[in-house]
């Protein structure tokens, strides 16, 4: 069974920065798609950014120019930058992967393999 394991997150001002990693215990997983989220309290989950198997990446328009995904397959993690952070930033941040896809599709629910999430909070 693969495992995901967040790590990185914390507490930070507005304006702020965190990078957040994601260790996969299987060695093959970088190869395909995997993706960060985030679910803010009260509210539902939301994709943030994903990167194909060929690391071409993709984000949510809110964080665009703000957040960097990539990934470094010889240490097996995904990581996310993210810089000037902002309050409405806060929430649990979770990485995802789906197993045998190359190319990451839109729909949350291709996802099948989650961590367990690590907290991001920016205060104001």
């Amino acid at each position: 069974q693969v495992q995901l394991v967040e790590s990185g997150g914390g507490s930070v001002p507005a304006g702020g920065s965190l990078r957040l990693s994601c260790g996969a215990s299987g060695p093959t997983y970088l190869r395909y798609c995997m993706g960060w989220f985030r679910q803010a309290p009260e509210q539902g989950r939301e994709g943030v950014a994903a990167i194909d198997g060929d690391g071409t990446a993709r984000y949510v328009a809110s964080v665009k120019g703000r957040f960097t995904i990539s990934k470094d397959n010889a240490r097996n993690t995904l990581y996310l930058q993210m810089n000037s952070l902002k309050s409405e930033d806060t929430a649990i941040y979770y990485c995802a992967a789906i197993p045998g896809l190359t190319v990451c599709p839109n729909e949350i629910t291709w996802y099948k393999t989650w961590g367990q999430g690590t907290q991001v909070t920016v205060s104001s």
